[in-house]
Formats: structure tokens, C-alpha cells, sequence
């Protein structure tokens, strides 16, 4: 995955859901810290979509333990032929935890993979230029920064777009969404602004993440309004 457009991932803790998320998705985001036995579905996946692995710590809202075994358990995926991205937290690379998640990055890089930097804030949306600010330190750290925030008006939505359109247009690449029920058109809209990565279950009683669209949903929704701008 090289996120030169816009790329729609399945959001899933189970590999399995591969063949129904082909028709819309051109990955999937395997969430390893929901995951059960997420390196073993690995060694058993034979399915056609590229694979971006995350394995979110409690203190970014996911469930894994701060522990190295969940940077070493990033580095295990990485060996994988269909893992050609992985996510890792901006708190984690500016010195976060007490683990050196660097070492993750680098590896990626060695085997020519992608290295998506994310950033969330689970309680607001900070504005416009605070939001510049944290993407283009994500950027500095990756090929893709991200970012996700809990939007409470459309003046939180617009701050989040205009930030997606002033940094895609200095030829950064970012990924970029707003979270709850005010954000959740921010998830087909983004992409026409210059997001680069949208998140989607196939079922959307699998969300990962609130507000999202289902995988199909979204697809029709980027995709029309795509074809629109």
C-alpha cells in the first residue's frame, strides 16, 4: 500500500471476513489488539487484500498492553508477504511508553512497507492550525499521518477539512476523519479534500471506531462524491 489515492481499508479483528470485503475494500486493517490470535490468522491468510496492522494501546483508546511484546508482535506481522503497512502511534515515536517504537518503523521500511502515523483525540477537536501542527508531526515520522477526533459541531468537521486540504496541497499525505455522530459525513467527505485512507467494517455492527459507515456504504458515498468534485 502506497496511499498515492485514496485507499479504503476493512476494519477487522478477523481475517476471515476477507472474501465478503473484496468487492469494496482495497485492504484491510487488521486490529491485533482485538484480534484473537491475530499472528496465527496471519500465518493462515491467504486471501487476495493487502494487510495494514495496528495493534492500538489502552492510553490511544485500543486494548493492547504497553508492554514490547506489542511492538515485537508488530514486528513478527511485518514478516508476513501480505502486511505492506503499519499503523503506529505519533505519542508512541516522540518517546511515549517505555518501549522504542522506532524500531517498528524501521522494519517496515526494510521490507518495503508502509508506515502510517496516528494521532487521536477521543474527547474534541482541536483547531485548524493545532491540527496542521499534529499532522505534520505525524508526517515527519511516516508516509502517511493520521488523525481522528470527536467532532461536537460542523465547525469542528470544517477545522479538520480545512487542515486535510492546506497540508494535501503542500504534498503531504494525510488521512484524516472526525469521529462521533456530528463527524460521521466527515468519513465520505474527507477523501474529496485529500484524505488518503478511510476505515470501514464490512458489518456495521463491527465498528471499530464511532461513527463509522459500513465498508459498502462508504464506498458509494467516497466514490460518488468523488466522481462529483
Amino acid at each position: 500500500m502506497d496511499f498515492e489515492s485514496f485507499t479504503l481499508l476493512a476494519a477487522t479483528d478477523d481475517l476471515g471476513v476477507e472474501p465478503a470485503a473484496r468487492a469494496d475494500a482495497d485492504g484491510l486493517e487488521l486490529r491485533m489488539d482485538f484480534a484473537d490470535e491475530p499472528l496465527a490468522q496471519l500465518d493462515a491468510y491467504d486471501g487476495d487484500l493487502p494487510i495494514l496492522v495496528t495493534n492500538r494501546p489502552t492510553w490511544e483508546g485500543g486494548e493492547a498492553a504497553d508492554t514490547a511484546g506489542r511492538l515485537d508482535a508488530l514486528e513478527t506481522a511485518l514478516e508476513h508477504d501480505a502486511v505492506t503497512a503499519v499503523d503506529l502511534e505519533l505519542a508512541a515515536l516522540e518517546g511515549a511508553g517505555d518501549h522504542d517504537a522506532g524500531r517498528v518503523a524501521d522494519a517496515a521500511r526494510d521490507r518495503g512497507a508502509s508506515v502510517v502515523v496516528s494521532t487521536h483525540n477521543f474527547e474534541s477537536t482541536p483547531d485548524r492550525e493545532a491540527i496542521v501542527s499534529r499532522l505534520e508531526r505525524a508526517c515527519a515520522h511516516g508516509d502517511v499521518g493520521k488523525m481522528a477526533s470527536t467532532a461536537h459541531s460542523p465547525d469542528d468537521v470544517l477545522a479538520m477539512l480545512g487542515a486535510t486540504r492546506e497540508l494535501t496541497a503542500e504534498g503531504e499525505q494525510v488521512a484524516t476523519m472526525c469521529m462521533g455522530a456530528a463527524g460521521r459525513h466527515s468519513r465520505a467527505v474527507a477523501p474529496v479534500y485529500g484524505s488518503r485512507i478511510g476505515y470501514a467494517p464490512v458489518d456495521p455492527a463491527d465498528a471499530t471506531a464511532p461513527g463509522q459507515y459500513d465498508l459498502a456504504t462508504l464506498r458509494t458515498l467516497v466514490g460518488q462524491l468523488q466522481s462529483d468534485a
